[in-house]
């Protein structure tokens, strides 16, 4: 079975490793030359990911059959629907589908519309007057997003990033200055309690869930700093979360399982990975975002514990065949990212930067190599982005923790960092006391 991958990044990377385990006969398409996935496909190409026409050639060149799309970027330019065309099947959302990430009011008007539980209040704006006058008018704090893709490093959150009200019109006046998002603002009303990630495979009916993940984004440890695209996350080995009961997870599928039904209502079906983000609060889960594909860096916590073939559920999720019998193994897992030095600032690159990953492995962990990149010396340096992702594997979540401990001191780089307290028992038990507070 032939499968086109696009994209380099870590996920990518966690992708090409589940299919090259199924068997999958691997063509990549990505715009850096990630080794991870260079090791393991059977021809590449380094184009830009929304460079529909060249990606589409090479689709033609080599017979492909199926195709994964990684990252949000080419979704949104309408790479799936170019595919199809051409009679590719995607495990992928069309262009259309796709706005339940690249718009962020459609997302919320489609939840809004038809019912379905979970949404928070927003209002969306084209201009700073307008929010202004909105923000003056309401009593309570908000979160405020670019309406597009920012790379999920675009959301400030009142009280935490934003103190007062200047603070709060400054962002929003930045994001139609400098065109954050490239479509306006919309302002949600803020949800306490603790954030997770239940994502799902989707054949355009049909969900199976995959275990529940938590993911850090503020970029130093102690949850402070800016938010970055994630700095790494963690599973438990029965598929929830600590703080998380079995009957939350069961409303977030429902959740999720009456968004895919809308779609298809509204004619633009979803095919592919979908990434729930939701807010436990003490009234349930509440709806943070929608994305459409799996999370970065939460593929990489799942993909590796995948017991179903993967390259079979690539070709269901793009058939509408997909069963509900997914398996995965009963294991934590505990992902840190390597990161290159003033990431989430303004990121220093073209360092070089050295692993054993025999080493890593031998320490019950895996290495997926993100956005990295090889100079004309043939060495592997860091890009502007996460550089390597690594995850511990094991029983527990305190063994899977301290085995990526282990095996991120083979990672060598004078000019990289990485949060160290995620996944340890200190935090995780933070997570657990507020939710006490919050729901005795």
């Amino acid at each position: 079975m032939k499968v086109l991958t696009v994209g380099g990044g870590g996920r990518e990377h966690a992708a090409v490793e589940a299919l090259f385990r199924s068997g999958a006969e691997i063509y990549a398409v990505m715009k850096n030359a990630n080794p991870g996935i260079i090791a393991r496909a059977k021809e590449c190409e380094i184009v830009g990911e929304k460079d529909i026409n060249k990606v589409c050639d090479f689709a033609l060149e080599h017979n492909i059959e199926f195709a994964y799309i990684g990252p949000e970027g080419p979704l949104e330019a309408g790479l799936v629907d170019a595919l199809e065309n051409i009679g590719v099947k995607c495990a992928a959302p069309t262009k259309a589908a796709a706005r339940i990430e690249t718009s962020k009011v459609f997302m919320r008007e489609l939840v809004q519309k038809h019912n379905i539980k979970g949404n928070l209040g927003f209002a969306s704006f084209d201009n700073a007057a307008d929010a202004e006058e909105y923000l003056k008018a309401i009593d309570h704090d908000i979160v405020v997003k670019p309406i597009g893709l920012t790379g999920g490093k675009g959301v400030k959150v009142q009280g935490e990033h934003l103190h007062n009200h200047e603070e709060t019109m400054v962002y929003i006046n930045e994001i139609f200055e400098e065109h954050i998002g490239g479509a306006g603002v919309i302002l949600e009303e803020k949800a306490i309690g603790e954030e997770f990630t239940q994502m799902i495979f989707v054949d355009g009916k049909h969900i199976a869930p995959m275990p529940l993940v938590q993911d850090h984004k503020r970029a130093y440890e102690g949850d402070v700093g800016p938010n970055t695209g994630g700095m790494g996350s963690y599973t438990d080995a029965d598929h929830l979360l600590p703080f998380v009961k079995e009957t939350d997870r069961t409303e977030s599928l429902k959740i999720l399982q009456n968004i895919v039904d809308a779609m298809a209502e509204e004619g633009c079906p979803y095919r592919g990975p979908m990434y729930g983000q939701f807010m436990l609060t003490s009234t349930g889960p509440k709806i943070i975002e929608i994305n459409a594909r799996f999370g970065d860096p939460e593929a990489m916590n799942v993909l590796p514990i995948l017991e179903t073939n993967f390259a079979d559920l690539i070709k269901d999720m793009s058939t509408g065949k997909i069963g509900k019998d997914v398996k995965f193994k009963n294991k934590a897992t505990v992902c840190k990212y390597i990161v290159p030095k003033g990431y989430g600032v303004e990121s220093e690159s073209g360092h070089e930067i050295s692993v054993d990953a025999n080493a890593i492995h031998a320490c019950g962990a895996e290495i997926f190599y993100a956005n990295v990149d090889v100079n004309s010396a043939g060495q592997l340096v860091t890009g502007t982005s996460r550089s390597i992702g690594i995850v511990g594997i094991a029983d527990t979540i305190a063994e899977a923790e301290q085995n990526c401990e282990r095996a991120a001191q083979y990672v060598k780089c004078d000019a990289i960092f990485m949060r160290h307290d995620i996944g340890t028992q200190a935090l995780i038990q933070r997570r657990i006391d507020h939710m006490k507070q919050i729901r005795p």
